[in-house]
């Protein structure tokens, strides 16, 4: 890593190499559920920008600009009314696409909105999400066809959660394996996992060896140990263009699920995950039938406020150390003290500081998955910005849809891809079988 580098990986505003990146994609931007027909606007931060979103009496999603091109009056104060949002300062009115549709203060002057547009993004919804275009296409790309992303709402659970950090070092705590031996099972021995558990495992041997590669859409790994004789255990995951990753630990043939790291501005993250319904649990219960210490899943919020990092934030924070127990890391069988896999990823990363000073780092072999995904970031934003060629996923967006993570056991004779593809073959497809 350079400096130079590290800049254009971080920076995602208005004119960065990254920024732009993003923009050619559709960004997951909020749940469906935060925007109610004619209610209050929400603040949204997205890629640096502060902008606005709201349902209008049709049920329409607009995201704009907060600002009122008249006199720069925060349109968040706004009455959302009658198709359009209307600035309390002099009663300027905008429709979704940021029409100008009613100036009431200029008498004598009914043409004059025609000469005024709100900066305003296109938006549309599928189960559940609200998406947002940001770039400059005169016609949107279409949707990305991810897996997950494509479950209708019954099927899929959706959750958002704010992380204090880059969007960078949020993401990479889910392509980096070895980790998990560690921070969320360092107090966990063999012996008290179940004999059928494949995460007994991670538990045996906290040293994968790795293969890693460039994909189509982004980058994968495969972390392999040695299983029983003859035998070999396999974890792999993804990293798909620009955002979104999936994790190693879940049954491979059903382990349906996605993740994105959306860049709120150079040092907040909205981590929005998709997961199948019917999903098995990724690891079971210790051998006397009770939760591995530290694993539980839930998300513990503090109230949403409506400031620009107003929405999904964790109770464990920074400035309470996470809600760390000392004591509990000691004794209980807890490595950090901290409830929650997502809690002890997000005490971490946010540990890094705002932005990882990369030039500090000193990375290891265990990394390989992390230095192979900034270099396909950095091709993909600087092939963009010299050639202006789009990017993997933006015009052919199927090449995300067959994409798979998971763990299982296989012949030690198959090498990874072999391994992968047979895995894949044997994958349940939900949205096909509904189709059939």
């Amino acid at each position: 890593m350079n400096r130079k580098d590290s800049e254009d990986l971080v920076r995602v505003g208005p004119g960065t190499a990254m920024g732009a990146l993003m923009r050619e994609y559709w960004v997951p931007a909020a749940m469906s559920s935060e925007l109610q027909r004619d209610g209050a606007p929400i603040r949204l931060l997205l890629l640096g920008e502060r902008l606005i979103g709201f349902r209008d009496s049709s049920g329409r999603v607009g995201v704009m600009d907060h600002r009122c091109p008249h006199r720069c009056a925060s349109l968040f104060l706004g009455r959302n009314e009658e198709n359009g949002i209307r600035c309390v300062y002099h009663g300027w009115k905008y429709d979704i696409s940021g029409n100008c549709v009613d100036t009431p203060n200029l008498a004598g002057s009914p043409d004059f909105k025609n000469r005024i547009k709100a900066k305003a993004y296109r938006t549309t919804e599928r189960n559940g999400l609200v998406w947002v275009y940001m770039g400059a296409r005169a016609e949107a790309p279409p949707l990305p066809r991810i897996e997950a992303t494509l479950l209708p709402e019954t099927e899929v659970t959706i959750s958002f959660v704010q992380r204090e950090c880059n969007w960078l070092q949020a993401l990479e705590g889910d392509i980096d394996t070895s980790h998990f031996g560690f921070l969320h099972a360092g107090g966990i021995k063999p012996d008290d996992v179940p004999e059928d558990s494949l995460f007994r495992y991670t538990v045996a041997n906290r040293a994968p060896d790795y293969h890693v590669a460039d994909t189509a859409c982004g980058t994968m790994y495969a972390a392999h140990r040695e299983a029983e004789p003859g035998r070999t255990y396999w974890r792999f995951a993804n990293f798909m263009l620009p955002f979104w990753t999936q994790t190693p630990q879940g049954k491979f043939t059903e382990h349906l699920h996605n993740r994105a790291w959306v860049p709120m501005d150079d040092t907040h993250t909205m981590f929005v995950s998709l997961t199948w319904r019917r999903h098995p649990p990724s690891i079971g219960p210790n051998k006397r039938g009770e939760i591995m210490p530290g694993f539980q899943r839930a998300f513990d919020y503090l109230p949403n406020t409506s400031d620009w990092h107003g929405r999904w934030r964790l109770k464990g924070r920074p400035e309470n150390d996470w809600m760390v127990d000392r004591e509990g890391q000691k004794t209980g069988g807890n490595y950090t003290g901290i409830t929650g896999i997502h809690a002890q990823d997000q005490a971490v990363t946010e540990s890094m500081g705002p932005i990882t000073d990369h030039l500090f780092e000193h990375l290891a072999p265990s990394d390989r998955m992390i230095m192979a995904t900034r270099r396909r970031l950095l091709k993909a934003a600087r092939t963009l910005a010299k050639e202006g060629a789009a990017p993997p996923g933006v015009d052919d967006p199927d090449i995300m849809y067959p994409v798979r993570s998971g763990d299982f056991v296989t012949d030690a004779k198959l090498g990874w891809r072999q391994a992968y593809d047979r895995e894949m073959r044997a994958s349940v497809r939900p949205l096909q079988q509904a189709a059939e």
